[in-house]
């Protein structure tokens, strides 16, 4: 199984594939590797923690052993971002089933918002090493 900090998300949502953009260009340290919930490795991934094999609605951050989800996994992939990006995990002390809600209302909506790919963008030469 692979290790490191992993985002899974959903490959044909454009506002998961903004997410992703936006965390390779602030994640200066180069930590995070990714992989769409959709392909085989996120599936592998999945199925190694227990989680839902069918269910992308939520973004996925596994860091080692620990797996966070939803509005939890955002909050520690900015806090690990670092700079003014790590202020954002103060939102932590909101309780989860609130952050959630908020997360589950935009999950729900994001592809009447945001649209829908028929399939995820493909990483350039430099990004290809950290998708998974």
């Amino acid at each position: 199984m692979t290790k490191g900090k992993i985002l899974l998300f959903d490959g044909v949502c454009n506002f998961c594939d903004g997410t992703v953009q936006f965390v390779l260009k602030h994640d200066k340290k180069a930590v995070f590797k990714f992989a769409s919930l959709q392909s085989d490795a996120g599936q592998q991934i999945l199925s190694h923690h227990n989680l839902p094999l069918s269910d992308f609605d939520s973004f996925v951050y596994v860091d080692g052993d620990k797996v966070y989800l939803k509005s939890t996994a955002a909050l520690h992939v900015l806090k690990e971002l670092g700079g003014l990006f790590r202020l954002t995990f103060l939102l932590i002390v909101i309780p989860k089933s609130i952050r959630d809600y908020v997360y589950s209302l935009l999950a729900k909506n994001r592809y009447k918002w945001f649209g829908k790919k028929e399939s995820c963008t493909l990483p350039s030469p430099e990004e290809r090493e950290r998708f998974l």
